[in-house]
């Protein structure tokens, strides 16, 4: 007799989606109870700051401590971004920002298709290549469709 938790299903494609989706809801649950932890934490953490505040300044309006912002995902360190664009363009030669941006996503290893990503990641890169041609390392002219193309400078080694 089937449980009317689960009910029987003939179709063997059918059971194998209803596994996967208790495997993935497993998994949701397990992030879930993780990001609780973690969220309990930070207020226990959040608690101490506030008590070691109080100590230094007993009047202070912790409500006035404005919430800093999370650093954007997928942050490159330092440099990172500048060093990547610059040995892709000795390698590969001349290139537009979009085939940058996607080369780019692709050895990070970030989803190419996920748009909102994408347009992040060209702004981003957009930027390094503004502050590279200001710093004389690259240079850009015109393209088809009106993009810019970009490459190395001449007489340049860029490092």
């Amino acid at each position: 007799m089937s449980s009317p938790a689960i009910p029987y299903v003939s179709d063997m494609g059918t059971q194998h989606a209803i596994t996967a989706l208790r495997d993935k809801r497993g998994e949701l649950a397990g992030q879930i109870d993780a990001l609780q932890d973690q969220l309990r934490q930070a207020f226990i953490d959040m608690d101490h700051i506030d008590a070691t505040l109080r100590m230094f300044v007993p009047d202070i309006e912790l409500d006035e401590i404005k919430p800093k912002p999370l650093p954007p995902r997928h942050r490159a360190f330092k440099g990172q971004v500048t060093r990547a664009i610059l040995a892709m363009l000795r390698k590969e030669g001349p290139m537009d920002a979009r085939a940058i941006t996607l080369r780019l996503m692709a050895e990070r290893e970030l989803n190419v298709n996920d748009s909102g990503l994408q347009k992040a990641m060209h702004k981003r890169i957009g930027a390094a290549l503004r502050n590279l041609r200001e710093r004389t390392l690259i240079t850009s002219s015109q393209g088809g469709c009106g993009l810019l193309i970009w490459t190395i400078a001449t007489g340049r080694t860029a490092t």
